[in-house]
């Protein structure tokens, strides 16, 4: 009985299709937040929403879906869906210098839905996001520092420090959503109950 209900648990539902085609598109809206206000623009790095939905689809899709959720929203952009920053698309964008904030959507997810099946409370949740937006600019700004330095046109006496300096105007702008993503999906989460939750 045991390996049945194992075995089920891991096939996937059609409502959870549902959700995970539903974060997939979030996704490309809040990517394309920089077309709609072309002033979110600092360095090389467009200021948008996709950390955010990243992050809330891992607290309420949980590890597994979340991160699949957010690995469909790449690979569709890297087939050619204009669904990048600015409405980019196509696998030449594996060359961008900003590719791997794309790549950090996934694990962000990831991590953050492995906290929160983990431990169920609001504090975890908000936890979890933060942890998971730290990763996401860790690996996304030491990743563009090496694209601008392994293959990319790099602006002049761009330097590790200047890539971090990028990411200061945003990082405000992340950690208040971070902790409202943690608040929005604890409560989004006793409603839906997608994943379950410990005390």
């Amino acid at each position: 009985m045991t390996t049945i209900v194992q075995h089920t648990h891991h096939k996937f539902r059609t409502v959870d299709l549902a959700y995970m085609g539903l974060f997939s598109t979030l996704m490309m809206i809040g990517a394309n937040i920089t077309s709609i206000i072309p002033f979110m623009t600092v360095g090389g790095v467009p200021i948008t929403l996709q950390t955010f939905f990243a992050i809330l689809a891992g607290l309420i899709l949980g590890s597994r879906k979340g991160a699949i959720a957010c690995t469909v929203y790449m690979c569709l952009g890297l087939a050619g869906a204009p669904v990048f920053a600015k409405f980019s698309g196509g696998f030449g964008q594996i060359l961008s210098p900003t590719f791997g904030f794309i790549v950090s959507f996934i694990l962000a997810a990831y991590i953050a839905g492995l906290i929160v099946e983990r431990s169920g409370t609001k504090a975890s949740y908000i936890i979890a996001a933060l942890i998971a937006t730290a990763i996401n600019y860790l690996v996304g700004t030491n990743l563009m520092y090496a694209a601008y330095k392994l293959w990319a046109s790099a602006p002049d006496a761009f330097s590790y420090k200047m890539a971090w300096l990028w990411m200061v105007p945003p990082l405000p702008k992340d950690i208040v959503l971070g902790i409202f993503a943690g608040i929005l999906a604890y409560r989004l989460q006793k409603t839906l109950k997608i994943i379950p939750l410990k005390s």
